[in-house]
């Protein structure tokens, strides 16, 4: 409603079928046992007259008037409107004059009606020159006039043809209609709203208001006009029906789709969540990294024994399973993500070992991490830290410090700061933003996370706690 403009062809199609449809099955049935009995032209009248018109009104407002609006060209839909103008009132005024209908040929039935039409599409054209801008979001306001215009000009539409449907059929557009529309919004803000946040007592101060308050006119209505058994009948069939049936079967509708907008939104988030979950798995590692680790380990292999090489390759291996398989999953066991983390940091350390200006502290539990956590939700503040905290040729500090505890994990980065620019290999890296892991924890720790990240000139420091 909100978000696009509704689709009012296909919703003036069907107001147009529904309108007709009740007109012509009214006026056949209110011949009952008696029509042998009845005046042949005047029930011929009320049913082809309203046929005449329909089938009018859509061929010019799904036939002529799209093809002028698509080719551009007026002549040919011009003669097929007189033509349709033509044939249609000649065989209304036929039928008009055989029933005696107002007692004269010339309509105002016919041209009350194209009347209303044109009307109507004056005002449609209006609406949209003034209520669709370009740039327009939010289109609640255009569809609710627009809904409100078709309903205003079907309800003059009918009283001007009033002499030929049922008073039943205007006594339901005019006044059931509205009256169950206020009806279903009277219970779904007051009534269904208090209800659902609660407040119990004022959901059925609110649900017996109403049929009172119908009774309460139906008695002004009885003082008015006297007392009348159809308005009294009316009055309480009609509060009958409310508390029996339109508000028990609309607070059902309320229900079911409030339990559907529940699970759109919860599919919602689980889309946020692929998507940001899509985004960091493409960017996991970085490339750069990557290469420094692998020229460290030839380095490496021809100075000394394979079997730190051999340690290092392992150290990498496990983390490319990990990236491959287990970062796949909703869930790890901590430990594995503290493996990782291990591995992460020994790598980085084989990398910078030998630099004197960098120094390196890593403080991790010394038992076993219990519980589960989504997994890659602590490597990125790690990762920047070395990314953005170590310089070969400047003084630079990364220190980690990560706690398990029982149903939680803690974990501390500081670094120190080296601005890269636009000649650092890494400028352009695809390592994972903290908003990336920001949305993560948003999605899947709501409520139950603490993110600190503070900096100055020099340093950099970020605490993050996640309840398990």
């Amino acid at each position: 409603m909100k978000s696009k403009k509704l689709s009012f062809e296909q919703i003036e199609r069907w107001v147009l079928l529904f309108v007709f449809l009740t007109i012509l099955l009214s006026n056949v049935l209110s011949t009952g046992n008696s029509f042998p009995n009845r005046d042949l032209s005047l029930y011929f009248a009320k049913l082809f007259i309203p046929l005449i018109l329909f089938l009018s009104f859509y061929f010019l407002h799904y036939g002529l008037i799209p093809q002028y609006t698509e080719k551009k060209k007026m002549v040919k839909p011009i003669l097929l409107s007189i033509l349709i103008f033509g044939v249609s009132f000649g065989l209304i005024a036929a039928f008009a004059d055989g029933a005696n209908i107002q007692g004269y040929v010339f309509l105002p039935i016919y041209f009350g009606s194209i009347a209303t039409y044109l009307g109507y599409l004056i005002v449609v054209y209006m609406m949209d020159q003034l209520l669709l801008p370009p740039n327009l979001k939010d289109y609640a306001f255009y569809n609710g006039v627009r809904l409100g215009m078709i309903y205003l000009f079907v309800l003059v539409f009918l009283f001007q043809i009033r002499f030929l449907i049922s008073p039943a059929i205007l006594f339901s557009y005019a006044i059931a209609l509205p009256g169950v529309v206020f009806i279903i919004i009277y219970s779904f803000y007051l009534i269904f709203q208090n209800k659902r946040l609660g407040n119990h007592q004022a959901a059925r101060l609110y649900f017996w208001s109403l049929p009172v308050g119908i009774l309460f006119a139906t008695g002004i209505a009885v003082v008015a006009y006297g007392v009348h058994i159809v308005i009294l009948t009316v009055g309480i069939g009609f509060a009958l029906v409310t508390i029996i049936i339109i508000i028990p079967f609309s607070n059902l509708f309320f229900i079911k789709y409030d339990a559907y907008l529940s699970e759109l939104n919860s599919l919602t988030v689980r889309v946020d969540q692929s998507s940001a979950n899509l985004s960091f798995l493409r960017s996991q590692i970085n490339p750069h990294f990557l290469f420094n680790i692998l020229n460290t380990l030839y380095g490496a292999a021809l100075q000394e024994n394979a079997d730190k090489t051999a340690s290092g390759i392992q150290k990498l291996g496990d983390m490319m399973r990990f990236m491959l398989h287990e970062n796949t999953m909703e869930k790890i066991p901590v430990e594995r993500e503290k493996d990782y983390l291990i591995n992460y940091v020994d790598l980085q350390e084989l990398r910078i070992k030998g630099q004197e200006n960098i120094a390196l502290t890593f403080i991790k539990p010394d038992s076993t991490c219990t519980g589960e956590i989504a997994p890659m939700l602590l490597i990125p503040f790690i990762e920047n830290a070395f990314k953005h905290g170590i310089s070969m040729q400047k003084k630079s500090w990364v220190n980690i410090h990560l706690r398990c505890l029982a149903g939680s994990v803690h974990l501390d980065v500081t670094n120190s700061i080296h601005r890269t620019t636009s000649n650092d290999p890494e400028y352009k890296s695809s390592g994972i933003g903290l908003e990336n892991v920001r949305q993560r924890l948003k999605l899947l720790y709501s409520g139950k996370h603490e993110l600190t990240i503070r900096e100055n000139d020099t340093e950099y420091f970020v605490h993050l706690s996640i309840q398990l």
